[in-house]
């Protein structure tokens, strides 16, 4: 008894049949692609990849010329901080004792008592009230009242000219730190990048592994330039407040110290005519 064959089972077995080979080939080009993909890997060199890029080790692997302008912005830091801390020191105390000495100058009746009061004092409202003594005892009875207040205060006025500029000393490097840290560290910047490209010429290869540690590297020279630099200018600005202040307390002495010899001076203008030099000089020598 013949069996009929269902005409679709053929079909099922043809398609069957035509796929098989097409699975079979899979694997092999899967293959084909690794191998083909291979050459790229290469290119990223297995030492390249692991990278500490913590700041010090990017600063260990750095190019030399950039570690040495990261060495040369770590030691200006170090230099605004230190000045920060000496200058904030010396303007405390100085403005402490400018303070007292204004208020023992508003407390004297005439310039002998002042100097009686201030004698022990080494500072500038000292200098004044000894200018001032001096100016008068150099003067002649003769002299016109005007003149002799006019020179007294072109002394106290020379007196605090110099105390200011004593007090400036050091905030002129806090101002060259912060108009050129910035570009120190730029040029840092520029030399590793520049480094970077030229590794990137040689690896043959734009793979970001390959090229982001260089360029942190570079980029760490401009990150230390400004943390060099916005102190420097914060501080700077700071301290031109803090010693114009000073500067006002040194103008308000100079200032009681003028109003003294001007009283000492109306004061012996009217004693009588047979001594006027001799009361004035006496005020001022007590």
């Amino acid at each position: 008894m013949s069996r009929r064959v269902d005409p679709l089972a053929i079909k099922v077995c043809h398609l069957a049949i035509a796929i098989l080979p097409l699975m079979a080939g899979w694997p092999s080009t899967g293959l084909a692609q690794g191998e083909g993909a291979s050459p790229s890997v290469a290119l990223v060199a297995a030492s390249d990849l692991p990278r500490d890029l913590s700041p010090w080790g990017m600063f260990l692997s750095a190019d030399p010329l950039v570690k040495a302008v990261l060495i040369g912005l770590a030691l200006a830091s170090v230099v605004t901080w230190t000045v920060w801390l000496a200058k904030s020191v010396e303007l405390l105390v100085a403005k402490r004792r400018a303070r007292r000495a204004a208020v023992t100058l508003a407390s004297a009746r005439h310039l002998g008592d002042a100097a009686q009061k201030v004698h022990k004092s080494s500072g500038p409202v000292g200098q004044f009230v000894e200018a001032a003594v001096t100016e008068l005892q150099m003067s002649d009875e003769h002299m016109e009242r005007d003149g002799i207040k006019e020179r007294v205060a072109s002394r106290l006025e020379r007196i605090e000219a110099n105390r200011g500029r004593l007090m400036m000393r050091g905030t002129g490097v806090l101002a060259t730190i912060g108009a050129t840290a910035p570009f120190v560290g730029l040029f840092g910047t520029v030399w590793g990048i520049m480094n970077s490209f030229i590794g990137i010429s040689k690896s043959q290869t734009t793979n970001l592994a390959v090229v982001a540690p260089g360029i942190a590297e570079a980029l760490l020279a401009t990150a230390i330039g400004l943390v060099a630099a916005i102190p420097a200018v914060v501080v700077y600005n700071v301290f031109s407040r803090q010693i114009a202040s000073y500067r006002a307390l040194l103008g308000d002495a100079s200032a009681e110290v003028v109003r003294l010899v001007g009283r000492d001076l109306d004061r012996a203008a009217a004693t009588p005519p047979a001594s006027p030099r001799r009361t004035v000089s006496l005020s001022a020598a007590e």
